[in-house]
């Protein structure tokens, strides 16, 4: 009797069996009981027996359908018999004669076919042997398929990528254009009205030239948020994010953030409630990472507040570890069903397939976060829209 962890070939013995196992110490010593069983009726029969280890070809378990181990496989003759559980020895005690039947019957034939004469040199239709199950050759037709689906898993990845790209350059040549053009305007308008002698704006008084520079800042910045998203997503999904963390005020920095996007919720008349402990403490993170984070936060709770809308900003020392920040909105909100989905890259709801935006904003702040060790999450905010959370290591005082 034969067993070894390579793949079966086809044996010469009449009888093959395959013995799966795994690592369990019960398994090995039922493993032994089978084995020392078989050796005994090795003496009434010539078989061959493989023991395949499942953790290392798993594949060829899924090929027989098991679904536990240890199981002993008679892939010959057929018909194919698996025997499972904790009795197989039992098992086999009942099943032996019937299979002595079957191997008597398949030599029986095997011995007639051998007889028929060949008397004619064309005739090749007669087989001489009995085919047997080759386990090698169904291992590699197994294996053979799992890559095949694995090259068209690639496939679709690469052909999704393709498309994204081509609506991503689409939809960045429409988006671009609005915020460059404010912003040219306002450029344009302090450049015509500035008098380089003598250093003032002849027609614009100065709080009202302070506004134009400001809003062209803030759609340049808008500009930049564009960029940034789509240059992070670019160098693929499995890029890690690389942060270099200080001591920051996370309540400061938010308010910095909402200055920039004064004039969007000023278009739409949005009432901002701000809920920022004086005593929060700071927290260890990269500024310019966590200003992406509040920047795309707020920029959809903007997006999808309606006129005379609600914002809630708020913070809450949640630990002694960690502090809790939390942007939310009176929009629509995330249905429950999608509130882990809207963080994978390119998701986006089907409602939303019409609205500016390309679905890596929430993708990259999962990622940002993730990178200091932190958790982001989404659920009902008390306006009744979307409520997004995201915790932050506190700085060691």
């Amino acid at each position: 009797m034969q067993a070894s962890q390579k793949p079966l070939i086809n044996s010469e013995a009449p009888l093959q069996l395959l013995l799966f196992v795994d690592e369990r110490p019960k398994s090995r010593q039922q493993v032994q009981q089978i084995s020392s069983y078989l050796k005994q009726l090795q003496l009434e029969c010539d078989l061959s027996l493989q023991v395949i280890d499942v953790g290392k070809q798993p594949h060829l378990a899924e090929h027989f359908k098991l679904v536990a181990t240890p199981a002993l496989v008679k892939i010959h003759p057929e018909p194919r018999q698996v025997l499972a559980g904790s009795n197989i020895v039992e098992q086999l005690k009942t099943w032996w004669s019937r299979w002595q039947n079957s191997i008597e019957s398949y030599l029986q034939l095997q011995h007639e076919l051998l007889e028929i004469p060949k008397n004619d040199p064309n005739d090749e239709c007669i087989n001489t042997q009995i085919p047997t199950d080759s386990l090698a050759i169904s291992s590699e037709i197994i294996q053979l398929t799992d890559e095949v689906f694995r090259l068209k898993q690639e496939k679709q990845q690469l052909q999704e990528q393709l498309f994204f790209k081509d609506r991503a350059i689409a939809m960045l040549a429409h988006d671009l254009r609005n915020p460059l053009t404010a912003a040219i305007i306002a450029i344009d308008t302090l450049k015509s009205n500035f008098d380089s002698e003598t250093g003032e704006f002849r027609r614009i008084k100065p709080p009202l030239a302070a506004h134009v520079l400001n809003h062209a800042r803030t759609q340049t910045k808008v500009i930049e948020k564009m960029i940034t998203d789509l240059l992070q997503v670019g160098r693929g999904k499995d890029t890690k994010i690389t942060i270099s963390p200080t001591k920051i005020s996370i309540g400061d920095l938010c308010l910095e953030v909402l200055e920039e996007l004064s004039e969007s919720c000023k278009a739409k008349f949005l009432t901002i409630e701000k809920d920022i402990p004086q005593d929060l403490p700071y927290v260890y993170a990269d500024p310019e990472r966590i200003h992406q984070v509040l920047i795309n936060l707020l920029d959809n709770a903007i997006k999808y507040t309606p006129l005379n809308g609600t914002l809630i900003i708020a913070g809450l020392h949640r630990t002694s570890q960690k502090v809790q920040f939390s942007i939310g909105d009176s929009g629509p909100g995330i249905p429950e069903e999608n509130r882990d989905r809207i963080f994978e890259n390119h998701y986006r709801l089907e409602r939303d397939q019409a609205k500016d935006g390309y679905g890596i904003g929430l993708n990259l702040c999962q990622k940002i976060v993730l990178a200091h060790y932190g958790q982001i999450w989404v659920d009902t905010a008390p306006t009744g829209g979307a409520w997004f959370h995201f915790l932050l290591p506190v700085y060691p005082s």
